[in-house]
């Protein structure tokens, strides 16, 4: 006699076991129906750990299309329609079997072991890989600045407890904002934000400058290198000064970098870049400036130890003929939509047409998966050269 195999074979595990040329006979399951809640899910294999260990997450509002987040990477999920029968056949302990037991003894075994159809599938779910939807970080945060009158009511039970209800947390972010955590963590760095209290903050501009400049002036009082700022040194003075240990570490972050550990925290180095590029800002913060009235404002604003150079600003402002003067006027990439259709209209609506030497700047932080920046030019632009020695300009398509 065979041996009889557990709940008759009645489930997945029959077309698990079919041997090659072989067949088996389906059937309708007791429970077959729509089951809207069983819906397929095509993965490549390596998604496989992730998925089976839930290391995945779904992530979106009620108004969203939602998205399926891994650890570093975000990706859309699509519903697929497919034009052939995929059936649906569950494990053989899905649920009690309405056949006899009687039926699956003896020689009437080879003639019922079958598969029971729980549910015939329309289609699949598929995922493409996209950018993260990661401007809605910046609106949330931007909502609630950290400004010079939180830092100095601190103590103001009432006052903090009102602003903290409109704040938001690690777990609030990755609730609200469509991207995974690595890259979530990405955007953050991006915006220059800052756990303060358990809230990630944007620090407002003005209370950074304040901060800032009086960084710098203790440089001079006290003979720092801007190469070689002692951590220990830089953060009591800035607090005695009256601002947040946190707003100092910050301040050490946002323009400068560690060079150095020590047991007493480090020695950062101002980054020029960075440093200049905050003081063009604040300069052209009230408008555009004619060029030679902003250099000489500009440069006057640098520490001497720093060399700038009017490159440094590329991707922050842009320059424009008016007769035969040149003027300066602000435009940061860092304002402007992560999407490549708003980032392009906002682009083509500040200048019809652009040489490729001011448009690079603008799109280099374009991230498609799957688009080059090429294609991304093919897609949005249009390109044209006037003689063939000449630059070619891109407007709009």
């Amino acid at each position: 006699m065979m041996e009889q195999p557990q709940s008759c074979c009645k489930g997945a595990e029959v077309l698990l076991n079919l041997q090659p040329s072989s067949s088996v006979t389906i059937q309708y399951h007791p429970h077959f129906g729509p089951h809207d809640d069983l819906i397929l899910l095509e993965l490549d294999e390596k998604f496989l750990p992730d998925v089976l260990y839930q290391r995945v997450t779904l992530r979106g509002q009620p108004d969203e299309d939602a998205v399926l987040c891994t650890k570093s990477k975000t990706y859309s999920v699509k519903f697929v329609g497919t034009s052939n029968s995929v059936f649906l056949v569950p494990p053989a302990d899905y649920s009690t079997l309405h056949e006899n037991q009687q039926d699956c003894d003896g020689e009437n075994y080879k003639q019922k072991v079958s598969a029971s159809i729980i549910k015939v599938a329309p289609g699949n779910m598929e995922l493409v890989e996209v950018a993260p939807r990661i401007d809605k970080l910046k609106l949330i945060l931007s909502e609630n600045l950290y400004g010079s009158d939180e830092a100095l009511a601190m103590e103001d039970l009432e006052f903090t407890e009102r602003s903290r209800k409109r704040l938001h947390k690690w777990d609030d972010l990755i609730n609200e904002v469509q991207a995974s955590d690595d890259e979530l963590k990405t955007g953050l760095q991006a915006l220059s934000a800052v756990e303060i209290d358990g809230y990630w903050r944007i620090v407002d501009e003005k209370y950074m400058d304040v901060i800032l400049r009086m960084l710098l002036h203790n440089s001079v009082l006290n003979d720092w290198s801007l190469n070689a700022l002692i951590e220990e040194k830089v953060v009591s003075v800035l607090e005695s000064d009256g601002f947040p240990c946190k707003l100092a570490y910050h301040c050490l972050n946002v323009y400068g970098s560690r060079v150095e550990e020590t047991m007493d925290g480090g020695v950062w180095m101002l980054d020029a870049r960075r440093v200049c590029v905050h003081f063009a800002r604040r300069i052209l913060r009230e408008g555009k400036r004619k060029f030679e009235s902003f250099m000489e404002e500009w440069l006057r604003m640098i520490p001497e130890e720093m060399q700038p150079s009017f490159d440094m600003l590329e991707g922050e402002v842009l320059t424009e003929k008016l007769g035969v003067e040149t003027w300066v006027h602000a435009l940061s990439v860092s304002s402007l939509p992560s999407t490549p259709a708003e980032r392009f209209s906002i682009l083509f609506k500040e200048r019809s047409k652009w040489e490729w030497k001011d448009l690079e700047p603008y799109i280099r932080d374009l991230n498609v998966p799957g688009l080059s920046s090429e294609a991304l030019l093919l897609k949005y632009t249009r390109k044209s050269q006037p003689r063939i020695d000449a630059e070619p300009v891109f407007s709009a398509r």
